[in-house]
C-alpha cells in the first residue's frame, strides 16, 4: 500500500512537494485533480480543498506543502538538503510577501484597485535580494543546496513565465536565472511535470513518478564497487558511492542492479576500473527508500536513496568479467 497524493501539475506548492518525493526516492498513488471539479474524496480528506494533500497508509493527512516536504526528507535526504533558520526565513518570505506580489502581478485583473507595476517592482526587489544571496554563496543560504532552494524555485519559475523578457533581461537577476536553470535542466524536471488525466474513483490509478516501480524485497540487489571504495567504507561504517567516481550526495542515490543486469553494467562502466567487487545486498536490511527508476533507454534499474549499511551486504566478492 502506497501513500495517496492529490496534486495539480502546475501548482507551485504541489510542485515542490512532488520534488521532495522525487529526491527522497518515494512512490505514491498519484491523484491528479481538476481545480474546477475537485473529487469529493479529496474534500472529505482535506476540506480546505487545496493541493497538495498526502494521505499516509495509517490515515495521517498532510495538506501543507512544507509539512509534506519535511516528511519526505525525514524518510531520506540523500543530497543532504540543508534545513535551518535561514532556510525557514526565506520560505516564509516566499510564501507570504513574494506570493502576494506574484499573484497580483500575474493576475492583476482579479484584484480590483491593485496595479501591476507596483507589484512588479516589489516582487522584483525580492528576486534581486535572492539573486544577491546566490551570487554571494552559490545557493540561497550557503555553499550547499538547502530546502529553501527546493521550495522556492517553482515560484520563481512562475514569475519568469509571467514576464520572461523582464526576467531574462534584468542583469541583476543573472545569478538567479542560472540557479533556476539548474532545476529546469535537471532530468527530474521532466519527471516532475509528467501529465496524468484527472483522477476519478474506479479509474486508472497511476503512481508518481510515473516512470518508476517499487523494488521487490524478495530478491537481492547487486552493486559493482571499486575495491578501494569498499575498503574505505569499512572504516567509515557505510558505503556512499553512487557509481564509479560519483558520490551519493552528488547523484542522489546509489546505483544498483538486478542480477541479470550486472554483466552489462560492468561492460559499460567498469572494464578498465581495476579490481572491482560485486556487492550482494539484502534488501531486508536496508532502511533507506528503494525505487526502480527508468534509465534514458527506458530500462528500469533499482536505486537506493541513502547510504548502504555494511550489514546489508551479504557478500563482497571480486567480480570476474564474463567471457564475450
Amino acid at each position: 500500500m502506497l501513500p495517496i497524493l492529490y496534486s495539480f501539475r502546475r501548482c507551485p506548492y504541489a510542485m515542490r512537494a512532488r520534488w521532495a518525493l522525487l529526491q527522497a526516492g518515494l512512490l505514491v498513488h498519484w491523484r491528479e485533480i481538476a481545480l474546477r471539479a475537485k473529487p469529493q474524496e479529496m474534500l472529505d480528506t482535506s476540506p480546505k480543498g487545496t493541493v497538495p494533500v498526502l494521505v499516509l497508509e495509517d490515515g495521517t493527512v498532510m495538506d501543507e506543502s512544507l509539512e509534506l516536504m519535511q516528511w519526505a526528507l525525514a524518510q531520506a535526504n540523500p543530497r543532504h538538503l540543508v534545513q535551518n533558520d535561514a532556510n525557514n526565513a526565506l520560505i516564509a518570505e516566499n510564501d507570504a510577501a513574494f506570493k502576494h506580489h506574484l499573484d497580483r502581478f500575474k493576475y492583476t485583473d482579479r484584484y480590483p484597485g491593485e496595479t501591476k507595476e507596483s507589484h512588479e517592482q516589489a516582487g522584483r526587489c525580492i528576486l534581486r535580494s535572492w539573486s544577491d544571496r546566490i551570487a554571494a554563496h552559490g545557493w540561497l543560504t550557503g555553499p550547499q543546496i538547502g530546502i529553501a532552494d527546493s521550495a522556492l524555485w517553482p515560484f520563481v519559475r512562475q514569475w519568469r513565465i509571467a514576464d520572461p523578457d523582464g526576467f531574462d533581461g534584468d542583469a541583476s537577476l543573472a545569478p538567479l536565472k542560472h540557479w533556476l536553470q539548474h532545476f529546469l535542466n535537471s532530468p527530474d524536471f521532466e519527471r516532475l511535470m509528467q501529465r496524468a488525466d484527472p483522477w476519478c474513483p474506479g479509474g486508472h490509478q497511476p503512481v508518481f513518478p510515473a516512470d518508476a516501480i517499487p523494488v521487490p524485497l524478495d530478491q537481492p540487489l547487486f552493486h559493482l564497487a571499486i575495491a578501494s571504495d569498499w575498503q574505505a567504507a569499512q572504516a567509515n561504517g557505510s558505503y556512499c558511492i553512487s557509481t564509479r567516481g560519483m558520490h551519493l550526495e552528488q547523484v542522489g542515490y546509489i546505483h544498483c542492479s538486478w542480477e541479470h543486469q550486472v554483466a552489462d553494467t560492468h561492460r559499460r562502466f567498469y572494464t578498465d576500473a581495476g579490481e572491482v567487487l560485486l556487492l550482494e545486498i539484502n534488501t531486508a536490511d536496508v532502511a533507506a527508500p528503494l525505487r526502480a527508476d527508468a534509465s534514458p533507454s527506458g530500462e528500469l534499474f533499482p536505486h537506493l536513496y541513502g547510504a548502504l549499511p555494511l550489514q546489508a551486504v551479504s557478500a563482497a566478492n571480486r567480480y570476474v568479467q564474463e567471457a564475450a
